[in-house]
């Protein structure tokens, strides 16, 4: 009896013993997941390795200096560019397609213009107008982005309808537009070092001329730019206003005449009445403007020589490719040569 007692013992024993193992190593050994589910996983991941990409775009520099451009904008800009850098690039835009140059960025394609492209993208395919591409062309070439311009947008948009093609658009109207580009290419591009060299000399030019102005009472300006048909009035929206506005001085336009559009028709009575104390005149033959039709402006209408600036010798003749096309590299020469004029 107890030799049987003992025989059951052991046997329980030994049972408690196998179940304590199984249970142990089922705890050890995780279910295999399934292909699909690995799949989903690791395009999860991609996915938030991608958006962690886009959130780095901008907030390593390597900058020591406060170039001016606004965080916020820049972020938002970058934000319509894919999330790794492409090779294969084409723009529709003459500034943008300066600043790639700048940058050491050498695009598939470029716009035909009459504005100037770099010579060293003489090679570079012509893919039509800024407005209006050739999308045969364009698509010759496959890109893996489009970079335009802002302003033309709409235009551009419409006119690549059904084309699969990575687009990113970006303001160049202003100074501080050419400042935000050219950051957000540089950053995309991951050209830091030429980015901030260029940043870092405008940045300078801007505090030498700040501080040339100290104690200085600056001018009432008025800007005029000259088309086929007449000369209008240009308000800070404009890229010579911006510049004017840059340097602090007083644009009439905005000031008294209170105009709210780029360009507006001229009221002479109202500008008589502002009298202002420069009158810069952007004329260009190239859009049947010269300074000739100017001094036959002023001939017909006497009004003008009522001015104190034409009594005064203050009337300028700008330079259209200075300051009517806006230029990463000709941004400092044009600040510099508006703040001469002022200072005179």
């Amino acid at each position: 009896m107890r030799k049987g007692l003992l025989a059951l013992f052991i046997i329980f024993t030994l049972v408690l013993s196998a179940c304590s193992s199984n249970s142990k190593e089922g705890g050890a050994n995780k279910p295999t997941e399934s292909p699909n589910a690995q799949q989903e996983q690791n395009n999860g991941e991609a996915d938030k390795d991608k958006e962690k990409d886009k959130e780095n775009q901008g907030t390593d520099t390597g900058q020591t200096f406060d170039d001016g451009v606004d965080e916020a904008k820049l972020k938002e800009t970058l934000d319509q560019f894919p999330a790794a850098a492409v090779e294969r690039v084409v723009t529709t835009s003459v500034p943008i397609t300066e600043m790639l140059h700048v940058l050491g960025v050498t695009p598939v394609g470029v716009p035909t213009s009459t504005n100037p492209i770099p010579a060293a993208f003489d090679q570079v395919e012509r893919i039509g107008s800024p407005m209006q591409p050739d999308l045969e062309v364009v698509t010759a070439l496959q890109p893996q982005l489009l970079i335009g311009a802002e302003s033309l947008r709409s235009t551009l948009e419409k006119n690549l309808e059904g084309i699969k093609l990575e687009r990113a658009y970006m303001r160049t109207e202003s100074f501080d537009d050419l400042k935000l580009s050219f950051k957000a290419l540089g950053t995309y591009f991951n050209k830091q070092e030429e980015m901030n060299a260029v940043l870092k000399s405008i940045s300078d030019k801007e505090a030498e001329l700040e501080k040339k102005a100290e104690g200085k009472q600056l001018p009432t300006v008025m800007l005029i730019i000259g088309t086929s048909d007449s000369f209008m009035v240009m308000s800070e929206k404009s890229y010579l206003g911006s510049l004017v506005n840059k340097l602090g001085a007083d644009n009439i336009a905005t000031s008294i005449l209170k105009v709210s559009d780029t360009y507006s028709p001229i009221n002479m009575e109202n500008v008589v009445e502002a009298d202002p104390d420069i009158i810069l005149v952007l004329a260009s033959g190239d859009h049947g403007a010269t300074e000739d039709k100017f001094q036959k402006e002023v001939e017909k209408n006497e009004i003008w020589t009522k001015l104190s600036a034409y009594q005064n010798k203050k009337v300028h003749i700008l330079d259209y490719s200075m300051f009517g096309v806006t230029s990463i590299s000709n941004v400092e020469k044009a600040l510099t040569k508006i703040s001469e004029y002022f200072y005179q």
